[in-house]
Parts: structure tokens; sequence; C-alpha cells
């Protein structure tokens, strides 16, 4: 648990999930990609998160792709899993997770048009105790079911971390100090957003970027740990690009910017799936290979 509680205030890599050209899901694709993130230092891995189109996945392909990528990390870091949609979906996602070997699960909060922040934190339960015994992760997108019931959440035994993913540093301090003081507070907008989540007294981010560049996310993650904001925001400066390019067509590019990215470096991992914009326009494309030859990462050639 120590150790659990440890990488969360480092960097969650959220993986993509790879199709072939037939949609049909292609784990092996991952494998340069995971041994790059950890060659590179990402504290802890995430399978079924929003980088990995987990609302675009089956129940059935979650449950294999938790397997596929346990079986790649092979336990050199912590493997976090994401489980959520359907309260019987999730039940069923967090057993094969934990049959999977994965170290804890992520929850997703529910998109559910009619959210009782009471109805949240049976859902959560549920998952618990599904999950009989592996740590829990809150993945909040929206703090509008209150501070009240944040703390709540945090109150659920077996919960330790949770992930911030609304923009809103000061709701995050004030349930940061509403909560349960061991609880590990990560911000959950990636590197863009974790400097005022630190100012504030969260540790460590989430990102996407590690797919294809996690050596930047880690110098990131290490400017901020020693208190020099400055040299992150000129890091976080160098990627602006690209997170710009994610952010497009109301973020529907987000999952399809990395996954075009990691093509061009040879390492297709096949189409967004709708609703994500797929492929990228010719001139996001032009962008994007642009901004890879700067980095130094394809031929200028190429781009």
């Amino acid at each position: 648990m120590t150790d659990l509680r440890a990488a969360l205030t480092g960097i969650s890599g959220i993986l993509v999930t790879p199709f072939d050209a037939e949609d049909r899901l292609a784990p092996s694709r991952l494998r340069p990609i995971v041994d790059r993130a950890i060659g590179a230092g990402v504290h802890i891995l995430v399978a079924n998160g929003n980088t990995g189109e987990f609302y675009g996945l089956t129940t059935a392909e979650a449950e294999r792709m938790v397997a596929e990528a346990a079986a790649l990390v092979a336990g050199r870091v912590p493997l976090l899993a994401g489980v959520g949609r359907a309260a019987g979906d999730a039940v069923a996602l967090a057993r094969a997770s934990r049959a999977a070997g994965a170290a804890a699960l992520m929850v997703h909060q529910p998109p559910d048009p009619f959210v009782a922040p009471r109805g949240v934190v049976s859902y959560v339960e549920r998952i618990a105790e599904a999950g009989q015994g592996l740590p829990i992760v809150l993945y909040l997108r929206n703090d509008g079911i209150g501070i009240e019931a944040i703390a709540r959440l945090c109150a659920i035994p077996g919960v330790v971390g949770v992930k911030w993913a609304a923009p809103t540093p000061l709701r995050l301090a004030q349930a940061m100090r509403a909560a349960d003081p061991a609880i590990v507070w990560v911000g959950g907008l990636a590197e863009p957003w974790a400097p005022p989540f630190y100012a504030v007294g969260a540790r460590g981010f989430t990102s996407g970027l590690i797919n294809v560049r996690p050596a930047h996310s880690v110098a990131i993650h290490a400017a901020l740990e020693r208190g020099d904001y400055a040299a992150a925001n000129r890091l976080i400066a160098a990627m602006e690009g690209f997170e710009a390019l994610r952010a497009e067509e109301g973020n529907g590019t987000n999952v399809s910017v990395v996954k075009a990215a990691l093509a061009l470096m040879g390492e297709g991992c096949g189409a967004a799936r709708p609703p994500g914009a797929w492929p990228l326009t010719p001139a996001q494309d032009a962008r994007l290979g642009a901004l890879l030859a700067g980095w130094g990462m394809i031929p200028a050639a190429a781009a």
C-alpha cells in the first residue's frame, strides 16, 4: 500500500487501447509504449482510462485489456485498472481486474444524467465490495456532487486516492480539507494543470503524453517535486502545441492526436473509435508532424 501511495504521487500514465485494421483489439502493439514509459521512469500505468477509450470499449474488451496490460507491465510498476459505466459492468470489471493482478481500481465518475450524490456513494461501495480489498482511486471529472459527498466517498473503506479532473483548484483545496488526510490527491488534467494543483497540495498528475514522449512528462514531474515551477512551466510550454491539438473539436481529438503521433513514429495503434475524431484533418496532421519533428522524434522529411 505504501508503494501504491508513493506511485500515485508520481505520473499516472494513461495507456492507449490499440486496434488493428479491422477495429479488433491488438494489445501486443502496447509493448513498446509500456517499455518506453517504464524505462523513462513513469510511476504507474493505467489501463481502461479515458485515453484508453474506456467508453468506446465493450465490457469484454475492457476485461481483456486489463489482463493484457498486466501481462505487459509484468509487475514493474503498479497497474491501475479503470472500471465504470453501469454498476453491473463496473462490478464485473472490478472482479476481472483483480483476477488480472491490477494493483488498484480507478472508478470512473458515473456519466449518467441522473446522479444523486448518495447514489454515487452506493455505486463506489458496490465496486469496492467486488474488488475484495483492492485499493480504490476515485476519478472525479465534475465536482458538482458537492464537497460533503466527496468526503463521504473518501471515507469508503479502501479508497486511497482521488484523481481530480475538474479545473477548480480552489474546490480541490476545499475537498482536501474536508476529507481524510491520508487520501492522496492527484492532478487529473495532465501536465498543463499540474502546477496549480500542486500549489494547493495535490501531488502527481495523469498523462497521455507518456504514450509518445514519457521522458518529457518525467522531467515536468521532477521539476514540480523540487518546487521549481519556472522550469516546470517552461517544459509545459514546450508541449502546449500537442495539448492544444488534443483539445480541438470539443476534446474529440484527445485520443486521436496520441494515436496519430504513434503512427508517425512507426508504432501505429489503429484508429480512434467514434465518437472520437478520426482521422485528423490534413491541417491537424501537418501541425502534429511539425511538432514531432521539432522534438526530434521523426525526421523532418516525414513531417
